[in-house]
This record gives structure tokens, C-alpha cells and sequence, in this order.
């Protein structure tokens, strides 16, 4: 499969796109040039967003303080400098001369106590192998290692290892090259991104390791802890590096200084793909010319649409990721199609776009997949043949598990930074991440109680002007008040509302308290004879010549406007109630509401603020909650 990578560099953020070619013919053949549509071809496969003062410190080796030791962990806290500790897990814990044998969570008899390994203060070498996650210090290491092209050195180990992703003979193959290779005491993993090198490779890359190694013993016998010794490549390079082969046709790059990089880093490593590397100089942004954008921008959405019609639900869980697979509008092709057909046809698209998503979101942890019900065994096997089969691809470790009889797909997918959809989002500061609120209705209930609390707590006052959102306000003065007249009668007090929809819904203030006429006179945003400009919003209810203009819930019944909804129009203010308003049409014809101009939306943000009144004896008590802004 051919494979493309864009580098895009921005003055806030680095994006790195890894495009792979499609079945579309001739896709993987052709050499395409830079183009108005150089990604025919190709979809987005894996992207990597990086902001510039929050990069990965995956691979960063840090000189630290041992804070803390917890036996009944097995794990020590590392002062590396940052916010938080990073965690060590005692199986991570590489001395000279110590052997502590790596047992996971077992304990075995011949465990050795990490009290015994490490203590408060001690300083030690440690390298990053998990980003900081959410409430999680970084997850450390002391088994170093330093990444090169087609290596890994490690110098705490010994001998070859080669990657497993790589067929069985291409495996042999490179042990044979690697054979006898001075690692000077070391040790070294031979990478995926190998196939295909010799071994004047291999030397030439281990003198380049050998150099990044010498620095590093240099900077930890020099620095102070906790400080950072050595600091991992940046994103562009870090992916190139880990991923550019012989497979990939080019890398191109919109940017002359990270070009000059990439170009520096492969004359040293990999001289032979140098040519590979292009400076992009279309006028067109580079992801906008190869359709990498829109890919960016569905990211963080819900739902993901298959061919068929069917679609995916991702539901994202502290824990886990919850994957649901639908039918949708796909009710199956052709006269004898039938139900398990259907099922099994949205599923097959449905295993192949789920690995699909893993990649592009960086999804890791706990995964759960709902695959729709079917009944015949041999298609739930090629559900998971096609599942697995994807998940080739993916150059993440994961682990599945077969499907149940649930339909369910259960699997693991290492998780070492961040996802996209953490670095572009926050979590919504209404909801608090929820993905619901409480309901009007249920405010209002809260809030009634509130005000008989502060009934209660006036006994001298008769009146209280009351601050709220008008969609809360409307649960008391909706269906005739009916609410509001009761809570009255109950407490022997009189409510009067205001606010705006630039209120959050569960604001609430007493902002004035007085007698019945001087609470109503403040309340009230109009006097008999104003002239506003008002947007008809419906036909009124009972008088069906009329109709109902809304400015911040204050209602205004407007004469023989039931045919103008949709439409802005003067009126002249007839008659004032506490809650509501009749008005009567005046001037030209109606105006259309939209699109509305400049002029309108000004009219329209001065005739929605309540005019202020003076205090008439009254007295006005501190809002709880006064929003900024608001009285101007």
C-alpha cells in the first residue's frame, strides 16, 4: 500500500496527516504531482495535532528526585520537574548490579521490596514512556532507550531484537545484517521502518546513537535534578522518523525551516529517501489542496456515516469507548436481500471504518465494539477477520478479544498521549462534560423554593424584583400565571421578573424589594406609548387576528399581526401588565427579519434592555450572581 505524509506548520500548531491510497484504480501506481486535487486516491489514515508550549514528552529522559515510595504500590513518585510526579511501577526500575525480576502485578516469592531498590531523595534517570493523562502523572521508565531511523539503542540492554509487525523473513533477514554489531555493552531494537536496510545501514545509524548517548551521559553528570537532560524530537520529525519508508511515495512539507530539518535528519539517517521530501509551494493550504481539513474538523463529532447508509456512535467513558454500530437508512440492496444480509453488510463496513476511527482520534484504553446481532457464526467470524485485518494497519499495540454473543467486541489499544479530540476540545462549562443540563422545569421548581425562602426571610417586605433567564421565568408566567398566582397567594408576596437569554438558566438574584407599585414600576420595561421595534414569533393564541412578539420573555400581544410572523414591524405600546403587553402596528409595512442588517440587531439589542427606573424609596439588595455587563 502507498503511502503519503503531510507536514503542515502553523505559527500555534504542527499537523502531520499520513495519508494511505484507496482501492480507486491506478491510485497506487502513479506518482501523483502536486495538484488541484492531490488527494484523489488517498484517505487520511492517522493524524497528529501538536501546540506549541503543550508538547508530547514521550521519549524525554529527565534526571529526578525520588519523592516518594509506596510499598503497597510497588511504585515510586519521581520529582521530574512538572506539575505533577511521574509514576514509576517497580517492574520500570533498571541499577547497575540489581536485578529485580519483572513479575507484572504478581507477587512472587523471590520479589525484592522496591523500599529496598529506591529511597526519598535518591536521584535517578528516567524516561517518559506515557504522556500525562487528565488526573495522571506522567508513566516512567528507567529502561532507557534513544530512537533512531531504523533503530532503538538501549544501553541497560543486550542483544538484537527485531520488530514483530515484520514478516518472518524480512525477520531473518535483518538478524543476519545485525549479526556481530558492536553495541558497546548495549543492546538495540531493529524497527518496522527497517525493511528493506542493509548493514552499513545499521553501522551508520548506531554512530549516530552513539553520539545522542555520549550527550546524554554528558548532560546527567553535569545537571542538577530534577531537570530535563535530553528532549525527544518534535512532532514532524518524530513521525517521519518512526513511519517513512519504502513504502511511503513522498513527504511534503509547507514550511522551508521544517523542510531543511527533515532533509538535515535523512541526509544523517536514511540518505537514500532524501529526494522523497518535498517543500509544498502551491497557493492552496496543503491540507486544504489533499482534504485533510474537513477529516480534522468531523474529528470530534458523534456520529461517523458508513457507505451503506448505516452509521457509528462513539461515546467516549472515563474508562473506556463505547463503539455503536446502526443500520440507519441502509435496508439492505436487491430482491432477495434479506435481514441477516443487511446486518452482516453494515457490520463489514462498520469493523473496517471503527479501526478507521481508532487511528485517526488516537483512541486508546478500554474499547467496546456493539456489532448488530447476527444469527449465522460464519458471519460473525468475518466480521472479526475484517476487524483484525484492519487493525494491521494500525501501528498501535492492541489486543482483541472474540465477539460475544452479544454482538460485542471487546479490545485494548495502547494509550500514550493524548487524542485529537482532547487537544481541539474542553470540556463545556455548562455542562461540565455531561452532555446534559437540567431542564427549565426543574430549575423553576428550585427556584420556587428559593422564593419562599426569601418571603420568609423578608416578613416587612411586600414585593420582590426577581433576575432570572426568561425560559425559567416563563414556567411561572406561562398558562396564565398560573404558578406565579399560587406561589403568591401561599407566601402573601408579590414577584415581579427580569433578565435576558444572556443569563445562564440557573441564575438567580433578588436585585429590588419594595412596595407592590414601586417593584411593578422597575419591572415593567415599557410605558404606554413607547414605540419598538419587536420580531412577530408566533400567531397569538386565543385571539387568532394576533400576534406575539418576545423580548427577553416580557410578551407583547400585537393587533391584526397574525399574518406578519417571521416579520419585524414598529408598534406602539397600548396597555402594560406585569407580564405581558397589547401593542398596535404603526408606520410602513412589516420589515423581513432576515437577513437582518447592522441597524437591525442594534435597534434590536436596545429595545431588549430593560429601562431602569429610579429607586422610589426602595431598597436594592446585592446580586448573587449580577452577570458582567449587564447593566450596560
Amino acid at each position: 500500500m502507498k503511502k503519503q505524509v503531510l507536514v503542515s506548520v502553523d505559527r500555534g500548531e504542527t499537523r502531520v496527516a499520513l495519508l494511505e491510497a484507496t482501492g480507486t484504480p491506478g491510485a497506487s501506481k502513479r506518482r501523483s504531482p502536486v495538484s488541484a486535487d492531490p488527494g484523489r486516491g488517498y484517505r487520511v489514515a492517522e493524524l497528529y495535532l501538536e501546540r506549541r508550549g503543550a508538547r508530547s514528552i514521550v521519549g524525554n529522559i529527565y534526571k529526578g528526585v525520588v519523592d516518594n515510595v509506596l510499598v503497597g504500590l510497588e511504585a515510586a513518585f519521581i520529582d521530574i520537574g512538572l506539575d505533577k510526579n511521574g509514576f514509576l511501577h517497580v517492574d520500570e526500575i533498571v541499577l547497575p548490579g540489581v536485578e529485580a525480576p519483572r513479575r507484572g502485578r504478581g507477587v512472587g516469592k523471590d520479589a525484592q521490596d522496591i523500599s529496598a531498590l529506591l529511597k526519598p531523595g535518591q536521584e535517578v534517570v528516567v524516561q517518559v514512556v506515557k504522556d500525562p493523562l487528565k488526573t495522571k502523572g506522567a508513566r516512567l521508565s528507567m529502561d532507557l532507550t534513544i530512537a533512531g531511523r531504523y533503530m532503538v539503542y538501549t544501553p541497560s540492554g543486550e542483544g538484537v531484537g527485531v520488530s514483530r509487525r515484520l514478516e518472518d523473513k524480512e525477520r531473518e533477514r535483518l538478524r543476519r545484517e545485525t549479526a556481530g554489531l558492536d553495541l558497546r555493552g548495549g543492546g538495540a531494537i531493529v524497527r518496522t521502518a527497517a525493511h528493506g536496510a542493509v548493514r552499513a545501514d545499521f553501522e551508520r545509524e548506531l554512530l549516530y546513537l552513539f553520539k545522542l548517548h555520549e550527550v546524554l551521559e554528558k548532560r546527567v553528570a553535569e545537571s542538577k535534578a530534577p531537570t530535563l537532560v535530553f528532549q525527544e524530537a518534535d512532532l514532524s520529525v518524530r513521525v517521519v522518523r518512526d513511519i517513512f519508508s519504502a513504502h511511503f511515495e513522498r513527504a511534503v512539507v509547507d514550511d522551508a525551516e521544517q523542510h531543511h530539518r527533515l532533509v538535515s535528519f535523512f541526509s544523517r539517517t536514511a540518505p537514500e529517501l532524501v529526494d522523497r521530501v518535498e517543500l509544498y509551494k502551491g497557493n492552496v493550504p496543503l491540507l486544504d489542496a489533499y482534504r485533510v481539513t474537513p477529516v480534522i474538523e468531523s474529528m470530534i463529532g458523534r456520529r461517523v456515516d458508513l457507505p451503506s447508509g448505516g452509521y457509528l456512535m462513539i461515546d467516549y467513558a472515563e474508562a473506556l469507548t463505547v463503539i455503536d454500530v446502526n443500520t440507519g437508512s441502509f435496508i439492505g440492496r436487491g430482491k432477495g436481500a434479506r435481514l441477516e444480509d443487511t446486518i452482516t453488510k453494515t457490520n463489514l463496513e462498520a469493523a473496517d471504518e471503527v479501526v478507521n476511527q481508532l487511528r485517526l482520534r488516537d483512541i486508546g484504553g478500554i474499547i467496546v465494539i456493539d456489532f448488530i446481532d447476527m444469527a449465522r457464526a460464519r458471519n460473525r467470524d468475518a466480521v472479526m477477520k475484517t476487524l483484525r485485518n484492519a487493525l494491521d494497519e494500525d501501528r498501535t499495540k492492541t489486543f482483541t478479544a472474540e465477539i460475544s454473543k452479544l454482538g460485542l467486541v471487546e479490545m485494548t489499544r495502547q494509550n500514550v498521549t493524548e487524542g485529537i479530540r482532547e487537544i481541539m476540545t474542553r470540556p463545556c462549562p455548562t455542562c461540565h462534560g455531561d452532555g446534559v443540563i437540567r431542564s427549565e422545569e426543574t430549575i423553576s421548581i428550585e427556584f420556587e423554593r428559593r422564593l419562599r425562602e426569601v418571603a420568609a426571610s423578608s416578613p416587612d417586605v411586600e414585593a420582590f424584583l426577581v433576575q432570572m433567564n426568561p425560559r425559567v421565568s416563563a414556567q411561572f408566567t406561562g398558562q396564565g400565571s398560573r404558578v406565579l398566582h399560587a406561589l403568591e397567594h401561599q407566601t402573601g408576596k408579590y414577584f415581579h421578573f427580569e433578565g435576558s437569554e444572556g443569563l445562564a438558566l440557573e441564575h438567580f438574584a433578588v436585585t429590588f424589594e419594595g412596595t407592590r407599585a414601586e417593584v411593578q414600576e422597575r419591572s415593567v420595561p415599557f410605558r404606554v406609548g413607547d414605540e419598538v421595534l419587536v420580531e412577530i414569533v408566533e400567531p397569538h393564541m386565543y385571539d387568532a387576528d394576533d400576534g406575539v412578539a418576545k423580548i427577553d420573555g416580557y410578551i407583547i400581544s400585537v393587533q391584526g399581526a397574525s399574518g406578519q410572523v417571521g416579520q419585524k414591524l414598529m408598534v406602539r405600546i397600548e396597555e402594560v401588565g406585569r407580564t405581558a403587553a397589547s401593542a398596535q402596528p404603526i408606520g410602513g409595512p412589516a420589515l423581513p427579519s432576515a437577513p437582518p442588517t447592522p441597524v437591525d440587531e442594534a435597534v434590536d439589542d436596545i429595545q431588549s434592555v430593560p429601562r431602569r427606573r429610579g429607586r422610589r424609596g426602595g431598597r436594592r439588595r446585592s446580586a448573587e450572581k449580577e452577570p458582567a455587563g449587564e447593566e450596560a
